[in-house]
C-alpha cells in the first residue's frame, strides 16, 4: 500500500478545508485544474518540437553574435559629446 491510507487522506482533506474554507475550495480547484491544463499543453508542445539534447543553439562567428546582441547608438549620440546635451539659448 502507499504511504497514505484513507484515514490520512481524510485528515489532510479536513485540514485543507479548515485552512482555506468552504467558499474558496471551488476557486482553488479551478485554478489547479487550469494550471494542470496549461502544463499538459506545454508538455505536448515540447514533444511536438522534437527531441533536443539540452544545448542552446550557438552562432559559429563569435563576433557576429556580440554585435547582434548590442544595438548601435543613435547617429546624433555618436557625433555629439559624451555628456548630456546643453540647452541652446
Amino acid at each position: 500500500m502507499g504511504a497514505f491510507g484513507w484515514p490520512h487522506l481524510l485528515i489532510i482533506l479536513a485540514v485543507i478545508l479548515l485552512l482555506f474554507g468552504a467558499a474558496k475550495l471551488p476557486a482553488l480547484a479551478k485554478s489547479l485544474g487550469q494550471s494542470a491544463r496549461v502544463f499538459k499543453g506545454e508538455m505536448k508542445a515540447m514533444k511536438q518540437d522534437g527531441p533536443t539534447d539540452g544545448v542552446a543553439p550557438t552562432v559559429a562567428d563569435g563576433a557576429a553574435a556580440s554585435t547582434a546582441a548590442e544595438p548601435s547608438p543613435p547617429a546624433d549620440a555618436a557625433a555629439g559629446s559624451a555628456g548630456p546635451a546643453e540647452p541652446k539659448p
